[in-house]
């Protein structure tokens, strides 16, 4: 993996008023895939040895990125994905598919026609296999701009692009308290029969057919962070530091950039003056494709929050000798982000492709008998992983989507 050039931040605070602090920490996530897999595109460009999304060059995601109002930090070049640091959070791009995940007052779905423009012109990607987009309450939901004023208005904005596919929103938690928002469309019709995977693989006879990849999204969302987690957050002025050097050091300092083994991790980091931590890694397992996690910090006092996404699939349960040699487990990686920002709260999500659709293997290629379902299994690995550390839960959902299923947790400390 190579690091892209660097690009020093260029805040956005043309619209003062509405920017001044409190900041908004909870992020808008954006995921829109123009395939069921990279090897099963309707139709990829190529370029210098990319495909797809990959192959669309950075000044076009920077244009698009100015109807948000972010910009490019940094970025970091995978095997299978580049990851974007952005000024407010990150973007990941696969050869078919998107992640956007922007926080404060940006306009993360103001940015989904260029996005459709953008893999029309230069893919050929003129239709949606599946889009999702979620996030959680805000906390200031009065600073948003646009239709994210309030989830009705996004539902509608969203209703009327996917006018074909109409997708269904859902709201999972206490509407009265802290809850988690999504919209998600179901899987476009040229791709969703065998037969309609069979011209999707016809369509790209150079690529090797595989079977559908699984689809595994982890996010720990916290707020009200004890003082001494966030103090770490703070950057005194250091002329011989750059925003990447103390940020790089406050990672091995906090055990951000072993969350993962070392070995497997490409961490790409920013540290904002005079607060504020932004980071995205690439991981690179063993086996399985490649993946990534990002976390991303606003530390003051009245607006703590910090939020941790993983998108590379876990075991439930390991021994600690097999962790240390191997990727974590779910109970163990919960632990660890835990520690680093000790929240007063927070929130779990584990949005996972059904079982009934991703039989499980014995890795020898063969499947096995169900024994306890994904979300099951999360769940009570939450529990395990938070209640010795003195959470206790105070909401347990389980959600069934077509092809996916949702564990949400809520825990806050005793």
């Amino acid at each position: 993996m190579s690091a892209i050039d660097d690009v020093a931040p260029t805040l956005l605070h043309d619209d003062a008023p509405i920017n001044a602090a409190p900041f908004e920490g909870p992020e808008k996530l954006l995921e829109i895939w123009f395939g069921p897999s990279a090897a099963l595109l309707p139709r990829s460009g190529h370029s210098n040895g990319k495909l797809g999304l990959r192959a669309v060059d950075r000044a076009v995601w920077e244009d698009m990125l100015e109807i948000v109002k972010c910009k490019v930090l940094n970025a970091v070049e995978g095997v299978e994905v580049d990851a974007y640091l952005l000024s407010e959070s990150s973007l990941f791009v696969y050869p078919h598919k998107l992640i956007l995940k922007t926080c404060g007052t940006t306009l993360n779905l103001l940015g989904l026609p260029r996005i459709l423009d953008i893999a029309a012109k230069y893919c050929g990607f003129i239709k949606v296999y599946r889009f999702f987009y979620s996030r959680k309450s805000f906390m200031f939901p009065e600073r948003q701009r646009g239709p994210h004023k309030e989830w009705r208005a996004e539902v509608e904005y969203l209703d009327n692009i996917f006018e074909e596919n109409r997708g269904s929103a859902y709201t999972v938690g206490k509407v009265n308290g802290d809850h988690w928002l999504l919209y998600l469309t179901k899987p476009g019709d040229e791709c969703e029969s065998a037969d309609g995977l069979e011209e999707c693989i016809a369509s790209t006879p150079a690529l090797k057919p595989v079977g559908l990849e699984q689809d595994y999204t982890l996010e720990i969302l916290m707020t009200k962070l004890c003082p001494d987690a966030r103090s770490a957050f703070f950057f005194p002025a250091d002329a011989s530091a750059s925003a990447q050097e103390r940020a790089q050091a406050l990672s091995h300092k906090l055990g951000v950039d072993t969350l993962f083994p070392a070995s497997m991790t490409t961490l790409d980091a920013f540290a904002f003056a005079p607060c504020g931590y932004s980071a995205n890694a690439l991981l690179r397992p063993a086996a399985g494709p490649e993946g990534y996690y990002t976390i991303h910090v606003t530390p003051e006092d009245v607006c703590s929050y910090a939020s941790f996404e993983c998108n590379v699939p876990l075991s439930h349960y390991l021994t600690s000798e097999e962790a240390t040699k191997t990727l974590p487990d779910l109970r163990t990686l919960i632990q660890r982000v835990v520690q680093i920002f000790q929240p007063g709260h927070l929130s779990l999500t584990l949005f996972v492709t059904s079982a009934m659709d991703m039989p499980p293997s014995n890795g020898h290629g063969e499947t096995t008998a169900i024994v306890e379902a994904p979300v099951d299994s999360a769940h009570r690995a939450f529990r395990e992983a938070l209640a010795p550390k003195g959470y206790k839960r105070t909401d347990k959902i389980n959600y069934e989507f077509g092809g996916y299923d949702l564990a949400f947790a809520s825990f806050q400390i005793r």
